[in-house]
């Protein structure tokens, strides 16, 4: 057994590889630059965990998901691996400890935002760190052509300079041919060097389902296919909604988004992910670092503006190889919507601008100041300040931080903050007037260090243990030593942050870059068309679409998508299917029709019209022959 293998099973339990892990490994350990294309749940994280740790020094990861940051960190101190992670809204005495710790306290991993990873402070330690590889995750950020193009990723091979030798590992779950070329060529990698699985999923059913009621169709098909499910929206009042609908019709279901608070999270994620909860209906919030290998439906209600998000959140079913269904449910105004994100998410210029001007004024930011200055922010208010629409103004920040003038974070748990604004002298005045309070200051400034001098994040729990007293007491203690202005104390609230990069210039002097706007609008403009085109198809497999997206050209038909089935089960084409079933449906409603005079007033061949109508009585309760005659039930008929 050689020493990754060892390493695999002392870590993480598993006696073998999967697929392309190896090879990867091997690379990285050759120190060639290596890009890594393994489809969701390829098991990414174990080609860089393990061969980091055969490695003397540090591994530093690069990755722009919060959420999945702390989840990996978390995961690897559960098993003995010491890491940790440095992200937007942590304060600079917070970031400089943990960077000082991967200097000094035999760290082995370190998860780094792009934003965090290009800083002038992070790049003065890494000097004295003993970095062994640098891993760049969701490396299609990174190119031009990928789907959610970060010019903050660019300056990573900046980075690279500073780290001669150091191999670097990109990886991705996602990436046509051009992303490929391009992420090489922008990572400065010194030879091609690719490691593809294929993204075809053999067990997987890709079906687009024509319904006026997604709904009924929706509770239809869990009553269908039964085990764990996931159901994507857009929104997150719809996810409520439905999760609500499907609870009323008797089927396990709850809600998740990215505005839920981190208990809330976790508990749902633990309640799905052990079964006590069989569906959950989320935004595309749900997923990312959740791997249970056993769901068995995934439905879009609303379509993803790129295949490659369609891909990626189709591909959370069916991880153990058993059959699955990825099912999109499409009615006559989706195309309309698909095509309103375009004004939706590229608002005029003149809209941009204002936000930028209205941003600085909201903060009372001044021309030539602001620069590195962190502003919790809450997107409803903003707009109501200034009466601007919010999914518009939403964009226009986020293309406000690709053209590098800030940093707009989703929504994260902000932990509580402090900082004693009180001199030490006016403290001590201050301390033995009130038992209570003096414990839990004492408490305080024995558990945490430099808060004189800057915000410290802290848990009321644990202060709360510490000094033998409730929680709230803690909170109330907290909040009448600020009306004292002994402290500053900021509670746990769950916000957005806007963190400005750059000093707020004035207007005239604002630019955005067209690979910020123009470029960016015609790309997006194109994958909503492949989209279109990919829910409109009825003649060629669905699979075969996906892996020619991907640059997977002549791969065979699955044979279980539902272009597939339809034409090897009746002999016809999907398109031929359901022109002639329409009109069947047409001719004979719920009164039973001797089905010679049908085939006679249907303007199709005899014989396809007979190959229909016998596949239909075969497979659809819905529809009855009896003596000769066909009869077409109503839903309601049927309860």
């Amino acid at each position: 057994m050689d020493v990754y293998h060892k390493i695999l099973e002392k870590y993480w339990g598993y006696q073998s590889f999967r697929p392309l892990q190896e090879d990867i490994i091997h690379s990285i350990a050759a120190g060639r630059d290596t890009l890594g294309l393994m489809p969701t749940g390829g098991g990414k994280s174990i080609t860089f965990q393990v061969p980091a740790m055969a490695m003397e020094g540090i591994c530093i990861v690069v990755t722009p998901l919060i959420a999945l940051m702390k989840d990996q960190v978390d995961n690897l101190r559960k098993v003995g691996i010491k890491a940790t992670a440095v992200y937007a809204g942590m304060t600079r005495q917070e970031i400089i400890g943990q960077l000082e710790n991967c200097i000094f306290g035999d760290y082995k991993f370190l998860y780094v935002s792009p934003e965090r990873l290009v800083t002038e402070l992070f790049k003065a330690k890494l000097y004295a760190m003993n970095v062994s590889l640098l891993v760049i995750d969701e490396s299609h950020c990174i190119s031009q052509w990928g789907y959610d193009f970060r010019p903050s990723y660019l300056a990573i091979a900046d980075v690279r300079e500073l780290l001669p030798g150091v191999p670097v590992l990109a990886l991705t779950a996602t990436a046509t041919p051009e992303v490929v070329n391009d992420i090489q060529e922008r990572l400065h990698f010194k030879e091609k060097n690719v490691f593809q699985k294929s993204f075809g999923r053999s067990n997987l059913s890709y079906v687009v389902r024509s319904t006026e009621d997604k709904m009924n169709e929706l509770v239809h098909m869990l009553n269908r296919v039964p085990g764990t499910a996931i159901v994507y929206v857009r929104n997150r009042k719809k996810t409520k909604e439905i999760a609500t609908i499907l609870q009323q019709a008797g089927i396990s279901a709850d809600f998740f988004h990215a505005g839920i608070n981190h208990a809330e999270k976790e508990l749902k994620q633990q309640r799905w992910k052990s079964g006590e909860c069989r569906v959950i209906v989320s935004t595309n919030a749900f997923g990312m670092g959740i791997d249970k290998p056993d769901v068995r439906l995934v439905v879009h209600i609303d379509m993803p503006g790129s295949l490659e998000e369609y891909y990626q959140e189709a591909g959370r079913a069916g991880r153990d190889e058993q059959r699955a269904y990825a099912v999109a449910l499409c009615t006559g105004t989706d195309s309309a919507k698909l095509k309103k994100r375009l004004s939706d998410e590229f608002p005029e210029r003149d809209f941009i601008l204002r936000v930028y001007e209205a941003l600085g004024n909201y903060y009372q930011i001044a021309v030539g100041f602001g620069l590195d200055t962190v502003h919790d922010f809450v997107l409803n208010e903003f707009c109501a300040a200034f009466k601007f629409p919010l999914l518009q103004t939403h964009h226009a920040l986020k293309i406000l931080e690709l053209s590098g003038y800030i940093e707009y974070t989703d929504e994260i748990d902000n932990a509580s903050r402090l900082i004693f604004i009180a001199n030490k002298e006016d403290l001590y005045k201050y301390l033995h007037q009130d038992k209570q309070s003096d414990a839990i200051i004492q408490v305080i400034l024995r558990s945490y260090t430099g808060l004189f001098a800057d915000y410290a994040y802290i848990n009321e729990a644990l202060i709360a243990t510490r000094a033998n007293v409730s929680q709230q007491e803690v909170y109330d203690t907290l909040i009448g030593l600020s009306k004292y202005h002994i402290v500053k104390y900021i509670p746990h609230k769950k916000t957005p942050l806007i963190i400005y990069t750059q000093t707020r210039e004035d207007l005239k002097y604002v630019v955005i870059p067209q690979s910020a706007f123009e470029e960016r609008k015609q790309r997006f403009e194109t994958r909503i068309q492949r989209v279109l085109d990919y829910i409109k198809e009825d003649r060629r497999c669905r699979s075969r679409m996906l892996l020619e997206y991907f640059g997977e050209d002549g791969s065979a038909d699955c044979g279980c998508c539902d272009v597939c089935l339809a034409r090897n089960s009746s002999g016809l084409s999907n398109h031929e299917f359901n022109t002639i079933k329409s009109a069947i449906e047409k001719a004979a409603g719920s009164t039973p029709l001797e089905v010679s005079k049908l085939i006679q007033s249907l303007p199709h061949p005899t014989e396809k019209s007979i190959t229909v109508i016998r596949f239909l009585a075969d497979n659809d309760p819905q529809f009855q022959l009896f003596d000769g005659y066909l009869r077409i039930i109503e839903s309601n008929d049927q309860k």
